[in-house]
């Protein structure tokens, strides 16, 4: 469902947030290694993030990327709408450029269900949600 820079974005501020609970900064090398992302494209993402303000970074020795207000919950709905924008949640998953209960898809009434419930998931779920698990051994960033 969701795009590569999404799931590279998600996975990167996830690592940066680990990392940042152990007083690390984290280069956008070292991340990109630690998520399975190519590096170039990674700086990219990361880039967008920190325009954005999710993140935040020190150029040079020392310094890396990390959250200013790391206890602020971030919301996987932000970073989606930031990624993809806002229209992805309205997005017709057939394709078609109107789909609605008017005018409707072949997958429309099947889809709707799914769409509402990660529409819900997303504004719940958290990076230090997503963080707390892979500390916990819940879950896993990446394949070793």
């Amino acid at each position: 469902m969701l795009g590569k820079t999404t799931e590279y974005a998600i996975r990167a501020l996830v690592y940066v947030y680990i990392q940042n609970q152990e007083s690390k900064r984290p280069g956008f090398r070292e991340i990109a290694k630690k998520i399975n992302s190519p590096e170039q494209f990674t700086a990219k993402v990361l880039q967008n993030l920190v325009r954005n303000k999710l993140v935040s970074s020190i150029k040079g020795r020392g310094g890396g990327f990390y959250f200013d207000q790391a206890s602020k919950p971030l919301i996987l709905y932000e970073v989606i709408c930031i990624i993809e924008s806002e229209n992805f949640f309205h997005k017709c998953v057939f394709g078609l450029t109107q789909c609605d209960c008017e005018n409707p898809c072949p997958l429309h009434k099947d889809f709707s269900p799914v769409r509402e419930l990660f529409f819900k998931l997303v504004k719940e779920v958290t990076i230090q949600s997503l963080a707390h698990n892979i500390n916990e051994r819940n879950a896993i960033l990446t394949r070793s």
